[in-house]
């Protein structure tokens, strides 16, 4: 992915003297945090020797330095009370050209190697663990390889595929043409017919440059920092790759993956010992220390501004539209390994652009002038010397010039008149909560966060000394009040290294790059002998026939189902009533010291005309202002008590009946406890006193939230084909197409390119009365249990202050089922107290029907999506059709979607709702993965799987069954799905219950053709054979 961006641990009686007693007290200790206190600097451990023990207790963790003595590898060592453990390796990679290699190399690799050779060893071992994340990404300087498991056995698994991939590939040349770049017959069993350029790599990257935001990025990076490798594409340019040789490929891995190069980082509870001695043994012992000259030099500075303008293709959803320009103005700042000044200029970037109370965005976003601020607007500390951009998108062609005359302006303002205590003070609450709050991927953030500057050999535990970097910044405010203004005039004013980069829409552009891409394919086999394209035939062969033939995974390590907990742990709940009939749900968890508010409000009796604005209402609600605050001290208050305020609109389907679902709005905040009154108090304003009629505020918002919806089409394309071919299919499904569907950007759009927004407006007290009360609403509750009474009050007093309707409104939809939230049964009511109801829609009347809707959109690539009507969450089909779903993924699609046809993605999915999805992702095909999709479904009815392979499927349905619920998100299934833990220990036995038999059975019932409803949608450019089918509706 590109980012743009075991062996038993040493007997304690086996060491002598003081080790052996520090070691055996250490594993009696409490806490990984304690245990990690107890190594001492200079301590040598299977082949490493400690350099640094630092507490950290701002993140509950302990942070251990080493090095290796053989290789001078880095390491750290984060130990915490984490159950899911984290391993990542990170080599600096620095390319000098735009082919792609370190991008193409990280995908290879992946491929197999000397201790584990089968093909694709990666994938394989996503059905072969029990992992919560596996992945591997490579940025413009570094590539890092993590993955994260909660069990031990796992984590020994997955680190030696991890380090024999690394430090051992084989770097075969077929896997390079796979997935890097080829030249094929377009039909490889046809040597008639032409020549094309195929390779997953290559149509990845086609499909990442259809995004016009990662374009204005790229060329943002490329042209600030243009002395050395950040002037390249380290993903790799689509023209430039096909320059890349198998042999640089191997030549780039002998350079920049060797241990001297590297920076290895645990994470967890896990025993640090453990991997220490199978990393050395596995990998590290093989090599020898070498000087890597993988540095980046510093940029040298220039001595006057530059500016450039570039080109990418027009908005396909704004057609015609003349505000299609984005220009930003960029400045070069110090280097991200000073970890103090990173600091400072992060929170300087915060307070410039974050929110409607800063400078920049009451100067620039509120001018009218444009849609959003540039790609990229802020800090920006991925690279050696860390950048600052602003600018605006959606803008006329002849604002240029005005937005280079805010943006200077606005700079002058800000030395003048500094910033206002308050808002210092709300950005700095921030930092203090995103400490208490704990996410599932706590290791991977922090893996993420070091990244950059570890890769340019800054000081990891440093950057991670948050609460001493806050004091710091306090302390330097305290010395100077003026500090601020001064790096301000520093780096902002009196900078020379300035680049002013503007993008503007051609509309020939998506046929230039055709054009180019076409040039580029001519010379190449223009330069082809008679013997080479013969070759060339052979190989195509040779790949597909790899790709087809059987493949023994048996060199590669395994858990068995029987690893599998045949139990989940039960949540502890309770339900009270408040103000008088509305229920809350108590979940007392250790949420260290934060509490997590949710309120679910029914849709029931919502107008149907009003439902498409719902996402709207949603987006806009917490940000017009409430009560005496307009929109900007709103604002400021969210931020200064609370981790923010956000509302979104749900369709939520039944576990049991296809035709029924719950339609509402979901409410979510959280706050440190001492804020709980303020932060209740503030919904109590949104809910009774919001400000619905500020015209020109809604306007700006409602651009913005446009513009993010379209901005997001290339990356989500997917999705966007699945919703819509699952729209016919239920009733909940045409609901999910108007809230999160292409009909819901398009209409976003249409408001946006609309003069006069009152109408719409207009539309918002009407929505508010039937949500903002409460009528048919529930709210949930988590917090430790000593905040629980405090918590109550707070909630209790909100609900009391919210109006209720006298006489009771009729839904619009007549048919309504009440559905009592199940309690615990057979004498494990873990749910204490009263009971929540949900009012669920039903159609008795509902019909499914087909349709097939090709979206057409100016892409290289295609996002295809088919979706079948099957069996909901309770029905005992269900279980055998998740199941068959990974085991389609894994057995089938991945090899004919990815492999094959050269498509970034694909494979099939089950929702909860009972919709069973195939779908592909940057593809560069249509009618055949059509017809991939007809034969996956024929090899599932036909039984073409093993027991080992419903073996695999089920590790990999358990895997994301059993991924860590973080203590804000416990119970949360009860409260919004009416899932009790009883019906979810119930699914989990049906799914250990699933045979080959239910799988054959439910493949023949309800995927093959004329069995159930079957939708279709296609997001991409235009299609010959599509425009000709009577049957397809092409918008």
């Amino acid at each position: 992915m590109w980012r743009c961006a075991g062996r038993a641990r040493r007997s304690l009686w086996g060491l002598s003297g003081r080790d052996a007693g520090l070691r055996a007290w250490r594993w009696r200790s409490d806490t990984a945090c304690e245990r990690a206190l107890w190594y001492h600097v200079g301590e040598k451990i299977h082949g490493f020797t400690v350099g640094q023990v630092t507490s950290i207790p701002e993140l509950s963790l302990t942070a251990v330095k080493l090095s290796h003595d053989g290789t001078g590898a880095r390491y750290l060592h984060l130990a915490r009370e984490d159950t899911n453990n984290l391993f990542s390796v990170q080599f600096r990679t620095t390319p000098r050209d735009s082919s792609g290699v370190p991008h193409i190399l990280e995908h290879t690799i992946l491929c197999g190697s000397q201790r584990y050779p089968c093909r694709d060893p990666f994938f394989k071992m996503l059905n072969r663990s029990l992992s919560t994340f596996m992945n591997a990404f490579t940025a413009s300087d570094y590539t890092l390889y993590p993955f994260s498991t909660q069990n031990p056995k796992d984590f020994r698994n997955l680190l030696s595929v991890y380090l024999d991939a690394a430090f051992f590939p084989c770097l075969r040349e077929l896997d390079f043409w796979q997935e890097g770049w080829r030249l094929e017959h377009e039909d490889p069993r046809d040597p008639q017919t032409p020549l094309v350029f195929k390779g997953v790599v290559f149509n990845e990257m086609k499909g990442a440059f259809t995004d016009n935001e990662r374009i204005f990025s790229q060329h943002l990076q490329n042209r600030l920092l243009p002395d050395h490798t950040y002037s390249v594409v380290s993903g790799g340019d689509p023209l430039c790759i096909p320059d890349l040789t198998w042999e640089q490929l191997k030549q780039f891995h002998a350079t920049h993956y060797h241990p001297s190069n590297a920076r290895f980082l645990t994470y967890g509870n896990f025993p640090l010992e453990q991997h220490l001695e199978q990393i050395h043994e596995e990998a590290l012992s093989k090599f020898q220390k070498i000087e890597p000259s993988t540095a980046v030099p510093a940029q040298k500075p220039w001595d006057k501004p530059r500016e450039f303008q570039v080109t990418c293709a027009p908005d396909s959803l704004a057609v015609g539209s003349p505000r299609q320009t984005t220009v930003s103005v960029s400045f070069l700042l110090p280097e991200i390994t000073d970890t103090s000044e990173a600091f400072t200029l992060s929170l300087l970037s915060s307070l410039l652009i974050g929110g409607p109370n800063s400078p920049f965005y009451k100067a620039l976003i509120e001018s009218g002038l444009g849609t959003d601020f540039s790609p990229d607007a802020g800090y920006n500390g991925c690279t050696r010397e860390a950048y600052f951009s602003v600018g605006l998108q959606g803008i006329a062609e002849k604002d240029v010039q005005t937005v280079r005359d805010i943006i200077d302006r606005t700079i002058g303002e800000v030395i003048e008149k500094g910033f206002e205590d308050d808002r210092i003070e709300a950005l700095l609450h921030k930092i203090e909560i995103q400490m208490k709050h704990q996410s599932t991927s706590f290791g991977l953030a922090l893996a993420s966060y070091i990244a950059s500057c570890w890769n340019h050999d800054g000081d990891p535990v440093e950057l991670l000394q948050l609460g001493s970097q806050v004091a710091h910044f306090r302390q330097c405010l305290k010395e100077n009040p003026k500090f601020l203004q001064e790096k301000v005039r520093q780096y902002f004013k009196n900078n020379q290294h300035k680049l002013t980069l503007s993008m503007k829409p051609d509309d020939k552009y998506s046929e230039k790059q055709s054009q180019m891409e076409t040039e580029k394919l001519k010379q190449k086999v223009k330069s082809l002998s008679v013997k080479d394209k013969q070759q060339i035939y052979e190989k195509g062969l040779e790949l597909q026939a790899q790709q087809s033939e059987p493949q023994d995974a048996s060199c590669l390590p395994a858990l068995k189902v029987s690893d599998i907990e045949p139990a989940i742990p039960f949540t502890e709940l309770e339900v009270a009533l408040a103000a008088g009939d509305i229920p809350v749900q108590y979940c007392a968890q250790p949420t260290n010291g934060v509490v997590y508010f949710r309120a679910f409000s029914s849709l029931n009796t919502l107008p149907e005309e009003l439902r498409p604005y719902v996402p709207l209402f949603c987006s806009v609600l917490t940000k017009l202002g409430c009560g005496t605050l307009d929109y900007r001290e709103q604002a400021q208050q969210i931020e200064l008590k609370t981790g923010g305020m956000t509302v979104s609109a749900h369709v939520l389907p039944d576990g049991s009946h296809l035709d029924t679902y719950e339609q509402g709005v979901l409410f979510s905040s959280f706050c440190l406890d001492r804020n709980l009154p303020d932060m209740m108090h503030l919904w109590s304003e949104i809910f009774n006193n919001p400000c619905l009629e500020e015209e020109e505020r809604f306007r700006v918002l409602v651009k913005m939230t446009a513009q993010e919806l379209s901005n997001g089409i290339p990356d989500s394309g997917h999705l966007y084909a699945s919703v819509r071919a699952s729209r016919t299919l239920t009733p909940a499904g045409d609901l999910q197409e108007t809230f999160s569907g292409m009909d819901q950007v398009r209409l976003m759009k249409r408001i946006a390119d609309t003069a006069d927004v009152r109408p719409v407006l207009r539309k918002l007290p009407r929505i508010k009365k039937h949500l903002l009360n409460g009528d048919g609403m529930r709210c949930s509750v988590n917090a430790t249990p000593q905040q629980m009474s405090q918590a109550g009050k707070a909630v209790e007093d909100f609900l009391g202050s919210l109006g209720r309707n006298r006489k009771e409104r009729k839904p619009v939809r007549p048919h309504v089922v009440e559905r009592p939230v199940p309690h615990g049964s057979g004498g494990s009511m873990h749910v204490g107290g009263s009971q929540i109801i949900r009012k669920l829609i039903t159609d008795p009347t509902f019909s499914p029907c087909q349709m097939k809707t090709h979206f057409l959109l100016p892409f290289p690539v295609n996002y295809v999506g088919e979706c079948v009507r099957t069996a909901p969450y309770a029905h005992p089909d269900h279980a055998s059709l998740k199941i068959l779903a990974h085991l389609m993924t894994a057995k089938f699609l991945h090899t004919e979607i990815r492999e094959k046809g050269g498509a970034y993605g694909g494979g099939a999915k089950l929702s909860r709702g009972g919709i069973f999805t195939l779908y592909s992702y940057r593809d560069p095909r249509v009618t055949e993965t059509l017809q991939s999709f007809a034969k996956a479904v024929d090899w599932a009815k036909s039984g073409r799987f093993t027991q080992q392979d419903i073996d695999e499927a089920k590790l990999s349905v358990f895997s994301a069954m059993d991924a860590p619920v973080a203590p804000s998100d416990r119970g949360l299934d009860h409260f919004l799905h009416g899932l009790s833990d009883e019906m979810k220990q119930a699914h989990r036995e049906q799914l250990f219950a699933v045979h080959r038999e239910g799988l054959i059975a439910v493949s023949n019932k309800y995927l093959g053709t004329g069995r159930s409803t079957h939708g279709l949608a296609l997001l991409g450019p235009e299609n010959t054979k599509i425009a000709r089918d009577p049957s397809w509706i092409v918008r």
